[in-house]
């Protein structure tokens, strides 16, 4: 029964990437469906809301129910409360039913959302506080989004500095040997998205009056080289982290505030999920349990 238990144990490192996270979500389905039992979730930015949710005690079908109910066109908010294009006040209220007041000491599972300090460029691993407060700051893209401000500091993406946070799941893990399964969503380098201007210029006022000012244009080109610049550093990032296994989402199409179908997301998650199964079982086989009791010294 043991040998059962450890082998269906993982943990999770979910990666940012706006509109392109709901395939998390698909992930999970799979995850669930094929009984593997999540020990402790790590998120940044949009992986850093599936992340809060699902360590909040919700299902991965419960999570979709919801997020495919949400008005997507009252999620971003043309009033922000500081420095930057959109506000929103919409995700808060979207989440506000699933996460309410809840800490991190009231989640089932153990989970870390990573941001960064506005002011040094350290990398702040939330763990404790309202959980709201803190997906606020994990998904704050400078300068498209304000800065959360938390105690002294003020917190922006935690993508910036480590879209996938592989080395923060592996802190969190409840036990060394556990793998460590990354979703990664990094779109195609090469590809034209359909970024936010065309999504959602028909319902925020501001976004027709960048369109007339003829911002627009600089405006998907700034949300593109966030994409270049994440691609880089997510492989750099992988690189050095190694987790176990990765998933890749066939995501890169979707721009970062990309109004989606979310169910269609939702599947392209599962279907990357599936594939990734024998490596997800590959990586709880006994030799590989004991390389990394070794190699973490367990």
């Amino acid at each position: 029964m043991e040998v059962d238990k450890v082998s269906q144990d993982i943990v999770l490192a979910l990666g940012g990437g706006g509109s392109k996270g709901n395939a998390h979500i698909g992930v999970l389905k799979v995850l669930e469906r094929e009984g593997f039992r999540v020990r402790a979730v790590a998120g940044t930015s949009a992986g850093g809301m599936a992340a809060a949710v699902y360590a909040a005690g919700y299902s991965a079908l419960e999570i979709e129910e919801h997020m495919a109910a949400v008005d997507q066109n009252r999620l971003l908010g043309s009033r922000p409360k500081g420095p930057a294009l959109l506000g929103v006040q919409g995700v808060a209220e979207a989440l506000l039913p699933l996460l309410g007041e809840r800490t991190f000491d009231q989640l089932r599972l153990p989970c870390a959302l990573t941001a960064v300090d506005l002011d040094t460029g350290r990398e702040v691993i939330l763990r404790q506080g309202r959980v709201l407060d803190a997906v606020m700051a994990t998904i704050a893209i400078p300068g498209i989004f304000p800065p959360k401000k938390w105690g002294d500091l003020m917190l922006i993406d935690g993508g910036v500095v480590d879209p996938v946070p592989v080395a923060v799941a592996r802190e969190i893990s409840p036990q060394p040997e556990l793998p460590v399964v990354a979703v990664v969503l990094s779109p195609a380098p090469q590809r034209r998205h359909n970024l936010p201007v065309p999504g959602f210029a028909n319902n925020l006022p501001v976004l027709r009056q960048i369109a007339r000012l003829r911002v627009a244009q600089a405006f998907d080109i700034f949300l593109r080289s966030v994409d270049i610049s994440i691609i880089g550093i997510t492989e750099a990032r992988l690189q050095l982290d190694k987790p176990d296994v990765v998933i890749r989402p066939p995501v890169g199409h979707i721009g970062y505030l990309e109004k989606v179908d979310v169910r269609e997301v939702i599947r392209l998650g599962e279907q990357a999920a599936e594939e990734a199964l024998p490596e997800i079982h590959r990586a709880l086989s006994w030799p590989q349990t004991l390389r990394r009791r070794w190699r973490r010294g367990a």
